[in-house]
């Protein structure tokens, strides 16, 4: 069976090291930052000994949307340019996510144009938002549209909540404010200002991709849509917000090994909707495909989440 994993991060620099990432390496048994650095034959090494047949790489958090255009628009097209070569050198095992440059939203767009339809990239990622602005606003639009016009997801992936709100519910418990809640409440918020906002309605075939099974929203989009939709009308959406999630919202299983929240999402989206990914560095290789192994679903629904939806949805 291939698989494709499509939440794949490295990072350019060494200056991104803390403890969480220090103590989290040492519970996996490697350098979370060297690993991220390596995007070729130590990276395949460490694919080949548990089965990863392609990793859809992309450039890791905090990316571009930490910085002002002065530093992102370079350091977007740094990051694809060498995301590219790693293609280029072994073309059967790393595809791309492009790093966008937010801060300026046509060189955005510009640079999304440039990567998928130039160097071959099948799609971007971007980390949440914009130094604390979410890519609703009406500045951003373009970047979704030209997404849709070239028929690539944009990946949503989280970041640290805005700095106000992590202080208004995480100070003094900080260690929560990244992956082990902050990162899901970050990245679902901004994905229901997306369906809020129109854009789905403007960008129909627009799709986005969130990780973790879907940031908790398979779990609550039942009771968000009993309590909202009258509010989607009176905003005059189209459709009830449950279907946007249905029609326009992926999900992967990035670093997310609990069974019960896999049913759970399996049961909400369908398989087809599901896309494997494991989120190396910051998990394990080995867990994600013992995971993807393991699961108690039909051979047919699991080729689906290895391989097949990728390729569909990517062109792969």
């Amino acid at each position: 069976m291939r698989v494709i994993a499509i939440e794949e991060q490295h990072v350019s620099a060494n200056e991104y090291r803390n403890f969480y990432l220090t103590s989290r390496g040492e519970m996996m048994g490697h350098d979370i930052i060297a690993e991220n650095m390596d995007i070729g034959a130590k990276r395949i090494a460490h694919m080949d000994a548990t089965g990863v047949d392609m990793q859809v790489l992309s450039f890791g958090s905090p990316g571009p949307q930490a910085f002002g255009a002065d530093i992102a628009v370079p350091m977007a097209r740094d990051a694809n340019d060498r995301m590219h070569a790693a293609m280029k050198a072994h073309p059967t095992r790393f595809a791309a996510f492009a790093a966008l440059p937010t801060a300026d939203p046509q060189a955005a767009v510009d640079e999304l144009e440039r990567c998928v339809a130039k160097l071959g990239f099948k799609g971007a990622m971007i980390h949440s938002h914009q130094q604390g602005e979410f890519l609703d606003a009406k500045k951003y639009w373009p970047m979704w549209e030209r997404a849709e016009k070239l028929g690539v997801p944009v990946y949503l992936h989280p970041a640290l909540p805005h700095p106000a709100v992590v202080k208004a519910y995480f100070e003094g418990y900080e260690e929560l404010a990244r992956a082990p809640w902050g990162f899901a409440v970050d990245t679902s918020c901004h994905f229901l200002r997306l369906v809020f906002s129109g854009l789905f309605d403007a960008h129909p075939k627009l799709k986005v991709i969130l990780g973790h099974l879907g940031e908790g929203l398979p779990f609550a989009m039942h009771r968000l849509n009993e309590h909202s939709r009258h509010a989607a009308q009176r905003r005059g959406l189209k459709k009830e917000p449950i279907e946007y999630l249905r029609d326009n919202m992926l999900v992967t299983t990035s670093g997310n090994w609990f069974e019960p929240a896999f049913v759970c999402t399996l049961l909400a989206l369908g398989a087809d909707n599901i896309l494997f990914a494991i989120d190396w560095p910051y998990e394990s290789n080995r867990t994600g495909m013992e995971f993807l192994r393991r699961l108690s679903t039909s051979e047919t629904d699991r080729r689906k989440i290895a391989h097949l939806n990728a390729e569909r949805l990517l062109g792969l």
